[in-house]
């Protein structure tokens, strides 16, 4: 395959990963999988051998973030270092970013876009997946998405319906977009899932810099004519805006390969039960847990020295860091970005966050 360019973003708050996980430093730069690598540098590690090398990664972040960056991926260019100087979600980050690439490399690179923040099973399979979305996106002209198979009705994620097959390449099958689906409620996912027709939204990208130009200049042409007449500096006046908002629900350049290595967007606390949890263990400590008539239970202590126990619980996280404490339902730990929000709403709170 041709050399993919790859771009990870990594401007997230994580905010559901608190009080672990805090603005200055979100859930990216945390070892959250039980190795000793962060999140950002086993994303950067995995996309090596696509790349050819470190000269090739591209890494788009926040403004407060750009040093922790620097410090966890000391190979990485300076000049691949972009810096948002506010966030405005992922549109306006896929689109800065392209158009740099492209002024670098062409409008025939092949650019990828990766989240942080996610955990790869498969090497091996992930590597030659991004082979095949690769000579998807130069044949076909194509913006492939890399479909992740549903292993459950879930409602936290997108889905993306396949239309007709596109061919096959590498091995893996490529369909045309019928359509993305925000977060369904359970029923309908289920339906989803029954149909045998949908992959989840991964937000994961490949395809040829030329292409998603001419598709947001289509689709976002505000958000194009600003950065293309002021750079960078437009950001503080762009709209929040994501890429399936602004292009990938619109354009018919859109593709999708079902992929089947294991995946998982670590979206909560919950990931780290199924990332680690043992056959025999009743609970999930990353902490000193003394778990008396305990189980179902994620327990984290930053500090080593400090004891967790526990009298009578089921499937409870407990998270304990510094000078904040989270214990929390399993089932609501999508709740915990709304806690978050209220704590920043108060001063007296603001050096929790």
């Amino acid at each position: 395959m041709a050399t993919l360019i790859p771009i990870i973003l990594a401007g997230g708050k994580g905010e559901r990963f608190w009080p672990v996980s805090r603005l200055a430093r979100p859930k990216q730069f945390l070892c959250l999988d039980g190795s000793d690598r962060s999140l950002l540098q086993a994303t950067a590690d995995r996309l090596l051998d696509s790349a050819n090398g470190w000269e090739n990664i591209w890494v788009i972040t926040a403004s407060h973030l750009a040093d922790r960056v620097r410090e966890q991926l000391p190979d990485l260019p300076e000049a691949n270092l972009l810096v948002e100087p506010v966030g405005r979600d992922t549109a306006p980050a896929v689109a800065w970013a392209t158009l740099e690439v492209a002024q670098r490399y062409g409008d025939d690179a092949l650019v990828g876009f990766f989240p942080a923040d996610h955990w790869i099973a498969d090497q091996a399979a992930f590597v030659q997946t991004l082979a095949a979305a690769a000579d998807l996106a130069a044949a076909q002209g194509a913006i492939a998405t890399l479909g992740i198979t549903p292993t459950h009705a879930a409602t936290g994620y997108g889905y993306i319906e396949q239309g007709e097959m596109a061919g096959t390449y590498a091995g893996i099958s490529a369909y045309r977009v019928s359509r993305f689906t925000e977060k369904p409620d359970a029923p309908t996912a289920q339906g989803f899932i029954d149909s045998g027709r949908f992959s989840w939204n991964s937000g994961m990208f490949i395809f040829p810099a030329g292409v998603m130009i001419d598709q947001l200049k289509i689709h976002a042409p505000g958000l194009m004519q600003a950065l293309l007449t002021e750079g960078v500096a437009a950001y503080p006046g762009l709209d929040k805006l994501s890429l399936d908002y602004a292009v990938m629900e619109h354009t018919d350049r859109a593709y999708v390969m079902p992929v089947t290595f294991g995946w998982d967007d670590l979206g909560d606390w919950n990931a780290v039960e199924r990332l680690l949890k043992q056959p025999d263990a009743k609970n999930v400590d990353l902490a000193t847990h003394v778990a008396l008539d305990t189980e179902g239970s994620i327990v984290y202590a930053a500090d080593p020295d400090e004891i967790v126990v526990t009298i009578g619980l089921e499937d409870v996280v407990i998270v304990r860091d510094g000078n904040a404490t989270l214990v929390v339902r399993k089932d609501r730990t999508q709740d915990i970005k709304a806690a978050v929000k209220q704590i920043g709403a108060e001063d007296r709170f603001q050096h929790l966050l």
